[in-house]
């Protein structure tokens, strides 16, 4: 199977990198979304979080239906493929994605091969800052339909999404008590959002 060309990657990133709530900028063509989030845990268990398919249920808000189609367990490895089955706006979407990169416990990227989008390639880092991990996403898309697609329907959703992930990681992954870290949960979450 041919792979997608890969885009440019971002710059490596150091342990201290300051939080980035989720935002999204223009970029050739298309667009970029990124968000880093500070996580009380050390590295491997963030990444094996991630790293499981199956959890992405839970990442992604109960309305959207969102239900993993490939039988568990998947094994994560270059050249695996997930299909998923979601609803966005009450219209039901199938979604393909390849694990078009896995680099234990420091990344890997999934990018989409059937789905709504023109183009969705995600990129999931995990840097290592001994009790805690930054948590960085990545990802560059381009949708059908242009800037005024983009405006309407697709940038207040995919923000939506990864406010929401960034309130459940902070559930999911609490400071120790008397730890004096605080998980920062961003703004109010919305309701919508898109798989990986």
């Amino acid at each position: 199977m041919d792979t997608p060309p890969q885009p440019p990657q971002p710059p490596p990133l150091a342990p201290g990198v300051p939080e980035l709530e989720p935002s999204i900028r223009r970029e050739r063509g298309g667009y970029q979304l990124q968000s880093r989030q500070r996580l009380p845990r050390p590295r491997g268990e963030v990444f094996a979080f991630f790293s499981d398919a199956a959890n992405l249920q839970e990442l992604t808000p109960r309305r959207l239906r969102f239900e993993v189609l490939t039988p568990a367990p998947i094994r994560m490895e270059r050249g695996a493929l997930i299909d998923y089955r979601l609803r966005v706006r009450g219209l039901p979407l199938r979604w393909r994605s390849l694990i078009s990169d896995w680099q234990p416990p420091e990344r890997f990227e999934d990018t989409q091969l059937r789905g709504p989008y023109r183009q969705w390639v995600h990129l999931h880092r995990f840097v290592d800052e001994g009790e805690t991990t930054l948590v960085e996403d990545v990802v560059r898309y381009r949708v059908p339909g242009g800037r005024l697609a983009h405006a309407i329907l697709v940038r207040s959703n995919l923000l939506a999404i990864f406010r929401y992930r960034w309130r459940i990681l902070a559930q999911r992954f609490p400071a120790p008590a008397g730890s004096g870290f605080e998980v920062r949960t961003g703004r109010a979450a919305g309701s919508l959002g898109a798989p990986g």
